[in-house]
């Protein structure tokens, strides 16, 4: 079996944990380097896995290593992925690639020039559940597809701290389901209409976000479209995608703690749903590391491109200037195309 020897850039909590994943549930891959800005992070991590951790990026990307994770902060990854681009370094880079499309741009140019492969993290298509509604779709098992529903809400806000960095809600949160919408439907979006509000914690709309959205896609294919996004959900993290065509409806529910349940004849109880998305997620990220390390270790192109990763940005800009103006935006208004 070939390896594939891998450096990860960032050890907060997603860079921690696909290293984790790399260096002890991916067969074929190794981690052979940690770098990360604040040391205290970087040592700690590189000591639970026994494995170096480097002082800069220059460092890590001297390495010798087959590709690397780009799992920094997002105002950092383009800046990692031309480093790691010229590098000659095959790329994985956690979404989103940056909050400025220009940026994004630049990213993707070094990529193409330097002709490597890159993978963008939204590990979502990954999900098994998620993943049977798409297969669905292109087996034509539901006929053509009309609509797609999918509903995506947190159990609870992130720190206001993070709010003020994180691009938004669009750009943040409802990425991975601007992606997902065109994972299932298989088409692009042509226009965005998004509205928002703040009903959870009135702090988050004085940092300049929503808590609360709805978002109604239409696809150059004909298809629909909507999104409901919430940052509090009491019961717990609610993940749901639901496919309707012409000739029947594909589905995927949430995940219980565990399948046990109990009925009595006050009705039926079962386990609450899984936390948040490091639980809810797991067998996604390990599906989508395992398709990166095939592509690289056998020269295949990688499941989740470059484009894939700028489209879901565009779709996010387009929402915000939705909800500010309070009309629908054509994609065309936001982008026409990479330079």
């Amino acid at each position: 079996m070939v390896t594939v020897r891998m450096v990860v850039l960032g050890a907060g909590r997603i860079g921690s944990m696909h290293a984790d994943y790399l260096h002890r549930r991916i067969d074929g891959a190794e981690v052979v380097g940690i770098f990360d800005v604040v040391p205290e992070a970087v040592t700690a991590q590189a000591e639970a896995l026994g494995v170096p951790a480097v002082s800069s990026l220059a460092e890590a990307l001297a390495l010798d290593a087959d590709a690397v994770a780009i799992c920094t902060s997002t105002d950092t990854h383009v800046d990692c992925m031309v480093a790691a681009a010229e590098a000659g370094l095959a790329i994985f880079c956690e979404k989103p690639i940056s909050l400025d499309l220009a940026e994004v741009d630049r990213g993707l140019a070094a990529v193409a020039a330097a002709n490597v492969p890159l993978q963008i993290g939204f590990n979502r298509r990954f999900d098994p559940s998620h993943k049977a509604v798409a297969d669905a779709v292109r087996a034509g098992q539901i006929g053509d597809v009309h609509l797609v529903n999918i509903t995506s809400r947190d159990p609870a806000p992130p720190p206001i701290s993070y709010i003020k960095v994180s691009g938004g809600i669009f750009n943040d949160m409802t990425i991975h389901d601007f992606d997902m919408a065109r994972y299932v439907t298989g088409s692009d979006v042509e226009s965005v209409f998004a509205l928002g509000a703040v009903r959870v914690d009135p702090a988050i709309g004085e940092a300049g976000d929503v808590d609360t959205a709805v978002v109604v896609l239409t696809h150059t294919n004909g298809a629909i479209t909507t999104i409901d996004n919430s940052r509090q959900a009491r019961y717990g993290y609610d993940q749901r995608v639901e496919a309707f065509g012409a000739s029947g409806m594909a589905n995927s529910g949430n995940v219980l703690n565990h399948q046990g349940g109990v009925a009595t004849a006050e009705g039926f109880a079962h386990a609450p749903l899984q936390h948040f998305f490091l639980e809810r997620y797991t067998e996604s990220y390990l599906a989508q590391w395992r398709a990166f390390i095939d592509s690289v270790a056998h020269g295949t192109p990688t499941s989740v491109t470059g484009a894939d990763g700028r489209a879901p940005l565009v779709i996010g800009l387009a929402a915000r200037k939705s909800m500010l103006e309070g009309r629908p935006v054509a994609i065309s208004e936001i982008d026409g195309g990479p330079a």
